[in-house]
């Protein structure tokens, strides 16, 4: 099942439309807060059916509860990097209300002078998981989706902390839709590509990871509770703008592709003034 929010509700993506769902629930998060599942939108009355491309697509989860992330966490990214594979995955809690819809624009602030781009697998959770086996992980997910965590390196550098450099408002676009585990072709190799203005930068599937899905939120369950809703952000593969000392610049378009996902596309915006720009969670960018 593949399922977006939109402006005029919940709906399934089928043939090429999109079917808006006979559902109260403002968006998916809602529903996995309630049901810990998204299994009875399966069977959900449909109300309409509208294009798939007239659509107005919202942040899918609203604003999670929690949002966390990993660094390092791909083979080809410690290579590029020239370092050593760690033995615990580096982990980091970031502000959900960094969370952007697919489509907006994030406007960069004057203090990030180096914004970089991280196309990555974002993990949605469905069950409670609290020091979970890793067998007990994949029953547990509701879904995955695109995400693009974002990061101030100058930030990074200067502070050495990860919270700061990637929770400035709009820093974290996630969607543009989710997709089931039952829908993966293959949850052991999903496949993650990141485009800048259209050239590919980032190509690489699930099975580089250092710390696999399960394993990641099996390490991650034994210090905390992940709630139905939470997103757990799984890395980025080689390509960032790190990697090829090329940051992000005013009208960039970032498109990360990720396996049974819409796009996600965010747009860069560097103003003189960044202060009298808005940074929205739910209205995209037509």
């Amino acid at each position: 099942m593949r399922l977006v929010t939109t402006q005029a509700g919940l709906g399934r993506i089928e043939d090429g439309a999109i079917a808006l769902l006979d559902t109260a629930f403002p968006h998916v998060g809602a529903v996995l807060e309630q049901d810990g599942s998204l299994q009875s939108l399966a069977s959900c009355a449909v109300r309409r059916r509208i294009p798939l491309d007239q659509a107005a697509l919202v942040a899918p989860l609203g604003r999670p509860r929690a949002v966390w992330g990993v660094g390092l966490n791909y083979l080809s990214k410690a290579a590029r990097a020239g370092r050593g594979l760690p033995e615990q995955p580096i982990l980091y809690l970031a502000a959900s209300s960094a969370v952007l819809a697919p489509g907006a624009q994030v406007v960069i602030p004057q203090a990030a002078t180096e914004p970089d781009y991280e196309g990555e697998i974002a993990v949605v959770v469905g069950h409670r998981l609290y020091q979970a086996s890793e067998a007990q992980v994949w029953p547990a997910v509701a879904g995955i989706t695109a995400a693009n965590d974002m990061t101030a390196r100058d930030v990074m550098r200067t502070t050495a902390v990860p919270a700061l450099a990637k929770s400035y408002p709009g820093f974290t676009p996630l969607g543009a839709s989710i997709c089931t585990p039952d829908d993966l072709p293959d949850r052991d190799a999903i496949r993650v590509r990141t485009r800048v203005n259209g050239e590919l930068v980032q190509d690489d599937t699930s099975a580089g990871m250092i710390f696999s899905v399960t394993d990641l939120l099996s390490r991650l369950s034994c210090f905390t509770a992940l709630e139905p809703g939470d997103v757990v952000l799984t890395g980025t593969p080689a390509g960032t703008g790190q990697d090829r000392t090329c940051f992000l610049a005013d009208g960039d378009e970032i498109q990360v592709e990720v396996d049974g996902v819409l796009p996600l596309v965010t747009r860069i915006v560097r103003p003189l003034d960044a202060s009298s720009h808005d940074h929205r969670l739910t209205e995209p960018v037509s």
